[in-house]
C-alpha cells in the first residue's frame, strides 16, 4: 500500500538521473544488479557488527535503485516481463540479507524475541510474495494486503537507523507489528483467493478460472511482470 503513494514522487525525483544514466549507456537491468549487490553486502557487512544507523542509510541508498530501474526501462522502451522478473527475484536477496543479517546479529546478542520477530518478518515476507505470484499464475486476484514490501522495507529500515540513534524499544515495536501485519496479510491472501475459487466452483467452473481468459498471470512475484514493479 505504501509504495502505491511514494512511488510516484519518488519517480519524478530520479528521472534526471535516470536520464544520465541511459545517456551514458547504463541499462536497467545493469542498475537492478548493482542494486541489489550493494544492498546484500550492506546489509551483510554492517548490520551483524551492529552497525545500524549506517547499515540502515547504506542500504537505502541502494534500495532507491528499484526505483530506478523502473524508470530507466520506461524512458527507454525497454519496459519487459524479463525485467519484471529479474527485479522482484532479486528482490528476494535483497530482503533476505536485510533480515537475515539483522536475525544473525539478535541472535549472536542472544536478543531472541527480536531473532523471532525478524524470522516470522523474513518467512511472511516471502510466503506473501510466492501467495501473489502463485495465485496470479492460476488466473486469480491477490492483490492485497495490509503489509506489502514498501512497509515491511520502511519499518524495517527506519526503526533500525533510530535504533542505531538510541530510541528505545522504536526496533521491538516495529518488528513486532510488521511481524503480525506480515502473516495476517498472508492470511488475507488466501481467503480471497479462496473466495475467488469458491465462486468460480459455485458457477460451475470446477474452482480455477477460464486459462483462456484475460488475467494477472505471468507476473513472476508479487508485482507487475516489468522492469517497474511496485513491492509487494
Amino acid at each position: 500500500m505504501l509504495n502505491r503513494y511514494a512511488r510516484a514522487f519518488f519517480t519524478r525525483a530520479i528521472t534526471p538521473t535516470a536520464r544520465l544514466l541511459l545517456r551514458l549507456g547504463v541499462g536497467p537491468d545493469t542498475v537492478t544488479l548493482i542494486g541489489t549487490l550493494g544492498v546484500c553486502a550492506s546489509a551483510i557487512l554492517l548490520f551483524p557488527r551492529g552497525w545500524m544507523l549506517g547499515g540502515t542509510l547504506a542500504v537505502t541508498a541502494f534500495i532507491f535503485s528499484d526505483l530506478l530501474d523502473g524508470t530507466m526501462a520506461r524512458l527507454s522502451g525497454r519496459v519487459s516481463k524479463w525485467g519484471g522478473f529479474l527485479d522482484a527475484t532479486l528482490d528476494r536477496f535483497g530482503d533476505a540479507a536485510i533480515f537475515g543479517s539483522l536475525a544473525y546479529y539478535f541472535a549472536v546478542h542472544q536478543k531472541l524475541g527480536m531473532f523471532l520477530a525478524c524470522m516470522i518478518c523474513l518467512i511472511s515476507g516471502s510466503v506473501t510474495s510466492y501467495a501473489r505470484a502463485k495465485a496470479e499464475s492460476l488466473g486469480f486476484r491477490c492483490d492485497v494486503g495490509y503489509v506489502e514490501r514498501g512497509e515491511r522495507l520502511v519499518g524495517s529500515l527506519v526503526s533500525t537507523g533510530l535504533d542505531g540513534l538510541g530510541v528505545p524499544y522504536i526496533q521491538a515495536i516495529a518488528f513486532w507489528a510488521l511481524a503480525a501485519g506480515s502473516t495476517c496479510t498472508v492470511i488475507q491472501r488466501m481467503l480471497f483467493v479462496r473466495k475467488q475459487a469458491l465462486a468460480l466452483a459455485a458457477a460451475g467452473q470446477g474452482g480455477l478460472p477460464d486459462p483462456n481468459a484475460p488475467t494477472a498471470a505471468g507476473a513472476p512475484e508479487p508485482e507487475p511482470a516489468v522492469n517497474d514493479q511496485e513491492t509487494p
